[in-house]
């Protein structure tokens, strides 16, 4: 490994992470059980929770930085920022914050490139033990955020769930089209004048709620996975989804206390694990596993990929509101 501006630049890839996916099984972690071969960008410190935006409304420092403290502590890889549209000087004061707490490195999330640019110059690479922070995200849509890594090495996230056709975003539905749009991204990396090879960005096949999947999201995600998987141009990459996405909508638990978002979440770990899954924004609290085959919950995600259209959602309804 090199260092260059403070930062620990990786030769095989991005620091502590294992392209190997024969690495899935449990390890106690915190109290509670991970999956070794998965690593959690924390994503409580976001906009979109409503605790967390009460925390920025009242101007709450503290309290943004004790649920990085407690992120941390629960083992997360990496500190997901995002600060909704709130000025780019307030990204970089969350930043500074975080890391006076903590010494894991950042995800900084956020569309706008002027908030990206102030939250990737106030990252302190040294605290965080050299490491790059990550950049959340770059899509065919703002491409332009590319361009940040000129004034700061990142580590791009790349979500590919939508492309340009004839200068008009439109939504990719097959794996077919999800896999060309990560090729092109792919292959801008590879000829950019930055130095960002497979195993120092994170692909992202983008990820919809299996509560209101009628168009077989799950299966354009997961088909993706499986070609790219395979594929030796996409060899060494990292893949990752914003895992509470998948089960947006969805009660926490059935009526009789059974669960309902971690077994469906656990579920689709199961599937995509091995297809090379390595990293997801996702909760700290959740006791994520790998399931058996059999289980309820494996097999409800099974039947709703095979069913597809509102047949899908009927299983997936009555997977919670079984006893």
């Amino acid at each position: 490994m090199t260092r260059a501006s403070g930062y620990i630049v990786q030769q095989d890839g991005i620091h502590g992470l294992s392209c190997s996916n024969s690495l899935i099984n449990i390890i106690a972690l915190g109290g509670k059980m991970a999956i070794k071969g998965l690593r959690i960008i924390g994503e409580s410190i976001n906009d979109s929770v409503a605790t967390t935006h009460k925390l920025y409304e009242s101007n709450d420092i503290q309290g943004i930085m004790d649920l990085a403290r407690g992120q941390d502590e629960r083992g997360a890889s990496y500190i997901d920022i995002n600060i909704g549209d709130r000025a780019p000087k307030f990204m970089a004061e969350i930043v500074k914050a975080v890391q006076s707490v903590t010494s894991k490195p950042l995800s900084i999330d956020t569309p706008d490139h002027d908030t990206a640019l102030a939250g990737l110059l106030a990252y302190d690479a040294i605290k965080a033990g050299g490491e790059l922070p990550i950049m959340n995200s770059i899509t065919p849509l703002r491409i332009e955020m590319f361009e940040l890594y000129s004034h700061v090495p990142f580590i791009p996230i790349f979500i590919f769930s939508e492309r340009l056709e004839n200068g008009k975003p439109r939504h990719n539905r097959t794996p077919a089209e999800t896999v060309e749009t990560g090729r092109d991204l792919i292959r801008m990396a590879a000829e950019s004048r930055f130095p960002i090879g497979n195993d120092t960005l994170i692909l992202d096949p983008g990820i919809g709620s299996i509560a209101s999947d009628t168009e077989s999201m799950l299966n354009r995600v997961l088909g993706t996975m499986e070609i790219l998987h395979a594929d030796p141009e996409f060899h060494g990459a990292h893949f990752s989804v914003g895992l509470s996405n998948f089960s947006h909508m969805l009660p926490s638990k059935k009526s009789d206390g059974t669960p309902v978002k971690s077994a469906l979440e656990s579920a689709f770990l199961t599937r995509a694990m091995p297809l090379g899954l390595n990293m997801v924004i996702g909760s700290t609290k959740r006791n994520y596993e790998i399931l058996p085959e059999g289980h309820p919950a494996l097999q409800c995600l099974d039947d709703a990929r095979r069913d597809g259209g509102y047949e899908s959602l009927e299983r997936v309804m009555e997977f919670y509101t079984e006893e």
